[in-house]
This record gives structure tokens, sequence and C-alpha cells, in this order.
């Protein structure tokens, strides 16, 4: 899966396939920390309490539902490649009045099919890691934010803690895809999962990409015994 589009495709197809399981499996393979996650990430935007935000590779919408639930006049535009998840997360939306200030959109976090300088906040929940061509979805952020408006990046990490380093590589890489690839029939998504972990950017690598794609004031913060970071930028 070195080519660019052919790690698209792979992603696409795969899924495509579980997305009819995803947000559960998520919720109990993360032991549902990651609604705390999300949570966090989130409180990253409250000096932008209304206007649109642009939720990128938004899955199922779980982040788009979070940023709607803690700003009742936000806006956010929810963008993700794969029409069936977005689909499914449009099929659970809540009848509470967040369902009508989510707009999903088809659309390619390479590509962003969004005008320039036209969003608050961007954020990509788990998908920074699937983009094909990391610096190029980076720079996309950057073009479609508005001056002074915020890109969150939440995203799996690997933990350096010596105690709980091994405790982790053992769930991701042994308990998790036989777990899941049991429960959504697609293992190959799963051990997919635990291999983009393993091969994805170190944080200062990540921070030294979006200093790269423009935005001033970059940092990160390690979540969980460093399971997940959010990294944040802010564009000048």
């Amino acid at each position: 899966m070195q080519n660019p589009d052919e790690k698209k495709k792979f992603v696409q197809a795969k899924f495509s396939a579980i997305s009819g399981k995803y947000d559960f499996l998520n919720s109990v393979l993360s032991f549902q920390i990651d609604r705390y996650w999300r949570w966090v990430t989130t409180r990253e935007l409250r000096e932008f309490p209304q206007g649109i935000v642009l939720d990128l590779c938004a899955g199922t919408l779980p982040l788009s539902l979070e940023l709607t639930r803690q700003a009742r006049e936000r806006k956010v535009l929810a963008v993700d490649f794969c029409e069936g998840m977005l689909r499914a997360g449009v099929s659970t939306l809540p009848a509470d009045g967040r369902r009508d200030r989510i707009g999903p959109v088809v659309g390619d976090g390479e590509q962003i099919p969004v005008r320039d300088n036209s969003v608050w906040g961007v954020t990509v929940a788990f998908g920074v890691r699937n983009l094909a061509r990391t610096q190029q979805g980076l720079n996309e952020m950057h073009r479609v934010l508005k001056p002074g408006g915020k890109l969150l990046v939440l995203e799996f990490s690997r933990p350096q803690n010596p105690v709980i380093k091994p405790i982790y590589s053992f769930y991701l890489n042994r308990v998790l895809p036989r777990v899941a690839g049991f429960v959504s029939g697609d293992k190959e998504a799963y051990d997919y999962l635990a291999s983009s972990i393993a091969a994805f950017y170190a944080p200062d690598e990540l921070l030294g990409m979006l200093n790269k794609a423009g935005f001033a004031r970059t940092y990160h913060k390690p979540l969980t015994f460093g399971v997940v970071t959010v990294y944040v930028g802010v564009k000048g």
C-alpha cells in the first residue's frame, strides 16, 4: 500500500465494509474513553462557539455531534470520502436539533470542497493517519481556515511509558484485530489499524508538517498515557 492511490482505495473499501458496526466497536474497544478524547478535542474550539467548523474525515459523525453539543449555535460541515460511513452516521443522528446543524458531504480530505478562508475550525479525528498524501491534506486544512482559525487533529500515537507500552502493543496487535475482526467480519481492516499506527509520524514530525503547511503556535497534548494525541495549529 505504498502507492497513495492504492492506499486511498483500500481505506475507502475497508471503512465502507465496517461502517455499520464502526461506532459500536470504537466504543467497546476503547472502553468508551473515546468519548472523553472527543470532548477534550472539541473544548479547544470553545473560543469559536458560532460559525462553521469543518469536521474532516467525519466518518459516522461522532465528533460532529460533540461539536454541536458543546456549542448550540455552531454549524458543522462533515466531510468524508466514504459515503457509507456518512450514511451510517446520518441514520443515527438524534432528533434534538443537532441534525439540522450538521451537513454531511462526500469529499476528499486532500482536495477539500470548501472555499479559502471560510471556516473557523477544522477537526480531524483519527483521519489524518488515513490520508494518502498527508502533507497535501494539511496544506488543504490550512487553506480553508480563516486567519486566526484553529486546526485540531485527534490521532492515535505510540505510548512511551515503559509499563504501558508493552501492554498497549499487545492489545493493539493481538487482541484488538481478533475481537474487532470477529464482530465486524473484517479482520484486515483492524490489522490495518495496528500497522498504520505503528507507521504514523512521531508527534514532533507531525508538528513539523503543520509548520510546513503554514500553521503557527503549534503544540500537542498526549492523552491517556499517550495512547492518543491532540495536535493543535493556529492559522496566522
